[in-house]
């Protein structure tokens, strides 16, 4: 019986969310009207564009625009779709939706480039980029649209997020506030390499369905490559072999994007040129700068790109917000857990009801003033006390830089080595390498980034460190970096580290009858990232490892803001591989690690160094 009821509380819980979802599709059929246009720019070129204008003449409204390179769709103007807003308040409220196919994506004109290049439009000639773009098609807008207020919104996330603050430069007149969510940035931090290793998951999926050439206007996907669906994600990934091999048995060159990485390793100038954040000047609107603390594939692009928005377009409002999601987890999750990490109560629905909305209320609909906005510069969740709080800036004015060294016994602690010897070593073979989550089941799985580490700290090949138990809350704030001190016995090598918090053994209150997730003792990561040893001194003049001599090698993980509870311990894992998010480094060194061969994969001995002169450590912010 108690079975069946659990069983219909579960169908009941999935039908309200239907209802809920019929719902909103009703009321945006019943309240707008859809049209379509292609919108010329500057060179001729036309882009696809879907319009959605609420039915009530009696009234102008602001225009909230989306520029995207997953389709607009779904096409004709008798199709609706059945969310037009980031939520439903916002078609509650009534806006001009707007939502266009960008430059030669699907039914838009004109030739798709990844991360397009930003040449500013003053260099002479006819020039079109991103932003050029989205000034044409705000101008275009407000002279052909009726019932608008003469003030536009953009906002997108991941990719969209990109074109969205790509748009803000030299920003139309009418363009009044902006929130990039998750932009793609930089993608040497971003979603192809992590400090010169390479994102190899991610990519090798993304790239499989998004990076097929288009044979003309269209309006679907091309199908999915069959390939993607394997059942284990390890396997797959270690059977390919050598990344030479990937053309030969899946690409079949037929895919540009990757064939552009495979001729570029280094950050040299193509990767130089796609990097948007170098550019993001002359923006006079408003900015809701928006990221997850667990996003795995753009925590690099909105840390970075807010500041140096602040640093470089004085006045402006600019404000960032990072709370507790994966890669775009507030548009899709209600936000209560992630993993094995609860964060107790639903932090994306109060996101979207009390800071996304209301900021574009303001700037869109009540005033563009920022002097009646109230709104901190930072709103920041902090993970491990799981609230919510505000800063004037950020990281905080109160955050004392200190260093976590590694100590004898695999320790850690706050005091620096005073002996001229100590180190640990470890063994790294490609051939084994470290899995970077539990599940490598073949779904897609963004719950490693919250995830108990204790499948991993058995590993012979981790290096684990950990402090004694925290006498009191201890929180982190800000940006945290790795110096190492480390040797090993090829000529190159990766290196990893994971930043966790260690749960006491036991919990007061605790009880494993009656609590779903027992939590005691796990590993829960906080932060963790890598870095490509051979780009240690230069990320564009990669330089080989003499075998066995002591060299430094220092990387930032980025930003964190998490209270270790009294009674946690911090611990740190160092290791050389991370796989398969990360593709293995031959570890013997190469020109060109796509084009090595399956004899360039060595097994070496790598040793970190805990010593008075070579004093490996983490440097971080602790929040007073």
């Amino acid at each position: 019986m108690k079975r069946i009821l659990v069983i219909s509380a579960f169908l009941l819980v999935l039908c309200a969310g239907g209802a809920l979802a019929d719902s909103r599709a009703n009321y945006i059929r019943s309240n707008y009207s859809k049209f379509e246009y292609r919108i010329p720019m500057r060179d001729g070129v036309t882009l696809f564009t879907s319009v959605y204008i609420p039915n009530d003449f009696t009234k102008t409204y602001p225009v909230l625009f989306t520029r995207t390179p997953y389709r607009v769709a779904p096409y004709g103007a008798d199709r609706y779709k059945t969310r037009l807003g980031p939520s439903e308040d916002f078609e509650k409220e009534g806006f001009i939706f707007v939502f266009q196919d960008v430059r030669g994506q699907f039914m838009s004109e004109g030739t798709f480039e990844n991360m397009t290049e930003h040449v500013p439009a003053k260099s002479g000639g006819v020039v079109t980029n991103e932003s050029t773009d989205t000034w044409d098609t705000i101008e275009w807008l407000m002279n052909n649209l009726d019932r608008h207020n003469g003030k536009v919104g953009i906002w997108g996330i991941s990719y969209p997020g990109f074109f969205t603050q790509a748009g803000a430069i030299d920003s139309h007149p009418a363009l009044k506030a902006i929130s990039p969510q998750a932009p793609v940035s930089d993608m040497w931090g971003d979603d192809t390499f992590h400090n010169g290793a390479f994102y190899l998951i991610h990519l090798f999926r993304f790239i499989g369905w998004f990076g097929n050439p288009r044979p003309g206007l269209v309006t679907e996907w091309p199908e999915r490559h069959k390939y993607l669906d394997f059942p284990d994600k390890y396997k797959f990934y270690l059977d390919i072999g050598p990344l030479k091999n990937v053309n030969k048995k899946y690409f079949k060159n037929t895919i540009k994007y990757w064939n552009d990485i495979v001729k570029h390793p280094n950050y040299d100038a193509f990767w130089q040129r796609k990097n948007i954040i170098p550019h993001l000047k002359n923006i006079n609107c408003a900015v809701l700068m928006v990221g997850g603390w667990y996003d795995c594939e753009d925590l690099y692009g909105p840390l970075k790109s807010y500041r140096f928005i602040e640093d470089n377009n004085p006045g402006i409002f600019n404000s960032l917000v990072m709370g507790p999601w994966h890669h775009g987890g507030w548009g899709n999750m209600h936000g209560e857990s992630l993993g094995d990490a609860e964060f107790g109560f639903a932090t994306s629905k109060y996101y979207n009801e009390k800071i996304l909305f209301p900021y574009f209320k303001h700037f869109l609909v009540d005033s563009d003033e920022e002097d009646n906005y109230e709104f901190p510069e930072a709103m920041m969740f902090e993970t491990g006390a799981n609230r919510w709080r505000t800063f004037d800036s950020w990281p905080p004015k109160n955050v004392e830089k200190k260093q976590l060294y590694f100590r004898e016994d695999f320790s850690l602690s706050f005091d620096a080595p005073k002996s001229g010897k100590g180190a640990d070593s470890y063994i790294s073979d490609p051939d084994k390498p470290v899995p970077f989550t539990y599940d490598l089941s073949s779904r897609r799985n963004p719950r490693f980034m919250a995830e108990d580490q204790r499948f991993s700290a058995s590993r012979p090949d981790v290096l684990v460190y950990e402090t004694e138990p925290m006498e009191e809350d201890f929180t982190l704030a800000g940006s945290i970096m790795a110096n190492l001190f480390v040797s090993t016995t090829g000529t190159d090598s990766d290196f990893f580290v994971k930043l966790i918090d260690v749960y006491p053994d036991s919990l007061e209150g605790f009880s494993p009858s009656r609590d779903k997730n027992d939590i005691r003792g796990q590993q829960l990561i906080v932060r963790g990232d890598a870095m490509r040893g051979r780009f240690r001194e230069s990320m564009s003049k990669p330089k080989p490892f003499e075998p066995n001599e002591v060299t430094e090698v220092s990387f930032e993980l980025q930003d964190v803001f998490h209270t270790f509870k009294r009674g946690h311990k911090i611990m740190i894992h160092v290791q050389s591989t991370w796989f398969p998010l990360f593709d293995r480094n031959p570890q013997k060194y190469v020109p060109n690690i796509f084009e090595a061969d399956e004899n360039d994969f060595i097994t070496v001995t790598n040793t970190l160094y805990r010593k008075k002169n070579a004093a490996s450590h983490l440097e971080v912010g602790v929040l007073k």
